[in-house]
C-alpha cells in the first residue's frame, strides 16, 4: 500500500472510530427526522446552497486538512462542543501530523506554561496554575483538558492567541489611537470590519453599552463609545489572527504546519472576525467549521456561515436551575447597589456586603441590575465569576465560585 493510500486508510479508520463518518449515519437518521428540520443529527453539512446538504466526513475533512488555517468554533461552556473539537483535531492530525493548535483562552504572556506542558514538564495542576486558568478564563477546566491532553500526548505545539484583558479594556474605554503603541502587545491596527460584523457587534453592544451620553438613553452606531467597542473587538480578532499567521512558518523539515484555532464561534461566523483579519494578513486558505445543535434555527444556517457545520444530537436531561447569587439589587445613579445579602448565599460566602456598589461583573462595567442578573443566570455550574465592587473608598476584586452540578 503506498503512502497516500495508507494515509487515507488511517483517516477512514479514525473517522469511523470517532463517529464522524457522516453519510451512513445521516441517511439512517434522516428517516426518523422531522421533515421541517434542516440539520440531520450526527452528520456534517455543507452550506453552499439554500439549505444545508449532508456531506461525508472523509472527503470533507480531507479537503479541509489541505488548508493553511482551520478554525474550530465553540460555545465555551457547552461540553459537546469540546468533545467535537477533540474528534476533529484527531481526524485532521492523522492527515497533517505537523500541526499547531492555537487557543483563544490563553493570553500571550503564559506561552512558556504551554510549552512546558507539551514537553511533559508540568502536572495538570501546575499547568492550570501557571497558565492562570481561573484568573483569565471562567469556563470549567475539565471541558478543555481533553484538548490539552491531546496536544501533550502527540507533542503538538500549543500557542496562546489572546492578549491581556487590560489592553482590550483600554481600547474599549478610550479607543485604539489613545493607547500608546508600546502598550499594544505588538498587535497591528486591525483591518476595517465588514458592515455585517459591525451590525453583529452592535447587537451585543446595545444590550450593555459601556457608557451612553445620549439624552434618549439609546445606543447608536454613531456613538464614539461604540466605535471604541468595535476597535476593542477587532483588536481581539487581530491578535489571534496574527499568532495563527506567524505559526504557519515551516519547520526544520521545510513542511508548513496545519494551524488550528480553537475559539468562540462568534469570532468565526460568516468569515468575519478572525478570518477577515487573516485575509488582511495574506492568509487566504482558511477552513471554518462550527458545531450546532441539530435543532438549531434553520433561518440562521445559511450559506457563508462556515465551510461546514456538524449537527450535534440533542442530549436528553433536565435543565439545571439557574444559579442565584442571593442578593437584592437596586439601580442607583447609573450604577447598581447591593441592598441586601441573603444569609448563607453565594454572595455572603464570596464576601459581598450590604451597601456594596457593583462596578464590574465578568470584566464588564455594570449599569443596571438586570445585566447583573443575566450574567449570573448565564453562569455554568462549577465556574468562577469575577466581580469588582466599591465599598466606601475601597475597590475590591472578588470571585463568585459557583458550585459544580450535582
Amino acid at each position: 500500500m503506498n503512502s497516500n493510500l495508507s494515509r487515507l486508510f488511517m483517516v477512514a479508520i479514525t473517522l469511523a472510530a470517532l463517529g464522524l463518518d457522516g453519510v451512513a449515519v445521516a441517511r439512517e437518521a434522516h428517516s426518523t427526522t422531522a421533515a421541517s428540520t434542516c440539520l440531520t443529527p450526527a452528520a456534517w453539512h455543507t452550506l453552499d446552497g439554500e439549505r444545508p446538504h449532508v456531506a461525508g466526513a472523509l472527503p470533507l475533512l480531507g479537503e479541509i486538512a489541505q488548508r493553511d488555517v482551520v478554525l474550530l468554533g465553540e460555545l465555551h461552556d457547552v461540553a459537546d462542543h469540546h468533545r467535537w473539537q477533540a474528534q476533529v483535531l484527531a481526524a485532521l492530525h492523522v492527515q497533517r501530523p505537523n500541526m499547531v493548535i492555537g487557543f483563544e483562552m490563553f493570553p500571550r504572556r503564559v506561552q512558556p506554561a504551554l510549552d512546558r506542558w507539551v514537553a511533559g514538564k508540568l502536572t495538570v495542576k501546575e499547568f492550570l496554575q501557571q497558565s492562570e486558568w481561573g484568573k483569565v478564563w471562567n469556563a470549567p477546566a475539565e471541558l478543555y483538558l481533553p484538548l490539552f491532553e491531546f496536544a501533550r500526548i502527540n507533542r503538538i505545539r500549543m500557542v496562546a492567541l489572546n492578549v491581556d484583558q487590560a489592553l482590550t479594556r483600554a481600547i474599549a474605554d478610550k479607543g485604539w489611537d489613545a493607547v500608546p503603541p508600546g502598550e499594544r502587545e505588538g498587535v497591528g491596527r486591525p483591518a476595517t470590519p465588514t458592515e455585517l460584523y459591525r451590525d453583529h457587534l452592535f447587537r451585543a453592544y446595545r444590550e450593555h453599552p459601556p457608557r451612553n451620553d445620549r439624552k434618549d438613553g439609546k445606543a447608536a452606531q454613531s456613538d464614539a463609545a461604540f466605535g471604541y467597542f468595535v476597535e476593542s473587538q477587532t483588536t481581539w480578532d487581530r491578535a489571534m489572527a496574527e499568532v495563527l499567521a506567524r505559526s504557519l512558518k515551516p519547520g526544520p523539515a521545510g513542511d508548513k504546519p496545519l494551524v488550528v484555532g480553537i475559539m468562540g464561534s462568534g469570532h468565526i461566523r460568516f468569515g468575519d472576525g478572525v478570518p477577515h483579519q487573516l485575509r488582511d494578513l495574506g492568509v487566504t486558505r482558511i477552513g471554518a467549521l462550527l458545531p450546532l445543535p441539530a435543532d438549531f434555527d434553520c433561518d440562521t444556517v445559511r450559506a457563508g456561515l462556515a465551510d461546514a457545520v456538524f449537527a450535534l444530537p440533542v442530549q436528553a436531561g433536565a435543565q439545571p436551575e439557574p444559579p442565584r447569587l442571593g442578593v437584592r439589587l437596586e439601580d442607583e445613579d447609573g450604577g447598581v447597589r447591593i441592598v441586601e445579602v441573603t444569609a448563607g448565599s453565594l454572595a455572603e460566602r464570596t464576601g459581598l456586603k450590604n451597601g456594596d456598589r457593583l462596578v464590574e461583573v465578568a470584566g464588564r462595567p455594570v449599569k443596571q441590575s438586570r445585566s447583573v442578573s443575566a450574567s449570573v443566570r448565564g453562569q455554568p455550574p462549577g465556574t468562577w465569576l469575577p466581580v469588582r465592587v466599591k465599598r466606601g473608598d475601597e475597590t475590591l476584586d472578588l470571585v463568585v465560585k459557583f458550585p459544580p452540578a450535582p
